[in-house]
């Protein structure tokens, strides 16, 4: 059965949750002659169809702040209020400090404590995890903000076709804190493999290898990718993941109202929920509309969903992430009914 959090210790879910992209939007068209390739064989290959990009002056912390800012206010609770800022993001502001400090002045969480968690397209939910265990501890936290923000679009090479077309801007964020016992997050699963962490990464700029003129000559502070590799995890660990998930919990497919996960590729995503079995309509995709925008991949068709009424009172939600590191996770949720959604209009600052 669902492992459900101890009556003695609060059930923590979603009460409110926002949304930002950045007002620059790129079709196939505006992106695939640098790329070497043809608007169709984009939308072909990836079902990406635009994608949204951030302004010159706008760093990861900014869109953040504009999710972040929707969210509080779409709880119904004051930024005062909030114990906890973690942000996920694998294009922070700087090496240090962690974008959550800049997310924190920037919105006035005067009363939070703010860090960030790595863990590539999966940050969100590991964030989530962290947020989750923080609020059930005895510290008399309540609400915690969890930000998932990617400004890939500063680190990409628009001739390299297979990080390009795919990879974007954006925000998501959502309020966590305390819903009725049997409601919220369950059953957490997250896991990583190092000695996969070189089918992703940004090579230079780090301790590893620092910043100079022959790294920057040499492309070595842009996305670099295997897409292959990167391919072959996802069609395996996607499956694993919901079966694992169900059968921990002693449920099955049509179990879940809902199928909320990372959105690497549209086109590899419908075709793996086909081969798992996923009942039509649940597996819920936003990739073609945003693309790749990494950690907030997942929090924003959470937030999709929720915004078109996708979630029953009660729903069960199975949320599957998995990214660079390599790094991988599941929850389950069950949504409290209809937390609202805000999308933070897009301009040249959140």
């Amino acid at each position: 059965m669902t492992s459900l959090p101890s009556p003695a210790r609060p059930a923590i879910g979603v009460l409110g949750m926002g949304t930002y992209l950045p007002r620059a939007i790129r079709g196939n068209a505006d992106v695939a002659a640098a790329a070497g390739v043809t608007p169709e064989w984009i939308a072909q290959r990836t079902g990406v169809h635009t994608r949204h990009v951030a302004a010159p002056d706008q760093a990861a912390s900014d869109l953040a702040a504009g999710a972040v800012r929707a969210a509080v206010a779409a709880a119904g609770i004051d930024i005062d209020q909030v114990d906890v800022v973690i942000a996920a993001t694998s294009t922070p502001d700087e090496l240090g400090p962690s974008t959550a400090c800049r997310i924190q002045a920037l919105t006035g969480a005067r009363n939070a404590v703010a860090l960030d968690v790595s863990a590539a397209c999966a940050g969100w939910l590991f964030a989530a995890r962290v947020a989750y265990d923080w609020l059930r501890g005895s510290g008399g936290a309540r609400y915690a903000v969890v930000v998932g923000v990617e400004a890939y679009s500063k680190f990409l090479d628009p001739a390299d076709r297979g990080t390009a077309v795919l990879f974007a801007d954006g925000a998501a964020a959502a309020v966590l804190g305390p819903v009725p016992y049997g409601s919220g997050f369950a059953g957490f699963r997250l896991g990583s493999d190092g000695t996969g962490a070189h089918h992703v990464l940004i090579p230079a700029g780090g301790s590893r290898v620092p910043a100079s003129a022959a790294t920057l000559d040499a492309g070595r502070h842009r996305v670099h990718m295997d897409g292959r590799a990167v391919r072959d995890f996802i069609t395996e660990i996607f499956p694993e993941l919901v079966r694992e998930t169900l059968a921990c919990n002693d449920l099955r497919l049509t179990d879940i109202d809902a199928f909320i996960t990372h959105q690497p590729n549209p086109v590899l995503l419908r075709d793996l929920g086909t081969r798992i079995g996923i009942p039509e309509g649940r597996l819920v995709i936003v990739g073609d509309e945003v693309g790749n925008i990494g950690a907030a991949s997942a929090p924003y068709a959470l937030a999709g969903a929720a915004a078109r009424g996708l979630l029953p009172r009660g729903g069960r939600i199975l949320l599957a992430v998995f990214g660079a590191g390599l790094t991988w996770g599941s929850a389950l949720l069950t949504w409290t009914g209809a937390p609202a959604i805000r999308i933070a209009p897009a301009r040249t600052h959140p």
